[in-house]
């Protein structure tokens, strides 16, 4: 078993320390220890929660995050507690699944990734955005585009 303070892991067998608000900076990030392999990394979470922005109304999904590392991996306990800052943050649907996006992008630089929210109907419609990105110039940036194309 590895040391989770070889990776620098400050969440994992800590506390749980839930936000308040939006809080990018609770994501960690570990060294994955099979850069040399292509494969898929699946997270879904059944009980995400925002604020719908302009009447504060509670808005449930569930999102699902797909992605193909490179050399670094988002750390599972500080993806819930990021997931879970939204709780009290106001965005619409679209603007909370590219965020997400843009933020593990940022935390680890994987070769391709895409967000996707399931959002329960309020009003009598459901929203389900979509956004990937797969690394420019690159088979995954192909890959991107083919997945987006053929999104339904």
């Amino acid at each position: 078993m590895t040391d989770r303070t070889e990776d620098h892991l400050q969440s994992l067998g800590s506390a749980t320390t839930y936000r308040q608000d939006y809080a990018p900076e609770v994501l960690e990030s570990f060294v994955n220890k099979h850069p040399g392999n292509d494969y898929w990394v699946r997270f879904n979470c059944p009980e995400f929660t925002s604020l719908c922005p302009i009447t504060g109304q509670p808005d449930f999904a569930e999102i699902r995050i797909s992605y193909i590392p490179d050399v670094n991996m988002v750390e599972s306990k500080s993806l819930k507690l990021y997931l879970f800052s939204f709780r009290n943050h106001g965005a619409f649907h679209e603007d909370c699944v590219n965020i997400i996006m843009k933020d593990l992008i940022a935390l680890m630089d994987p070769k391709y990734i895409e967000v996707t929210g399931i959002f329960t109907p309020r009003g009598g419609i459901s929203i389900y955005p979509y956004c990937n990105y797969g690394r420019p110039e690159t088979t995954f940036a192909a890959l991107a585009q083919e997945r987006l194309m053929r999104h339904e």
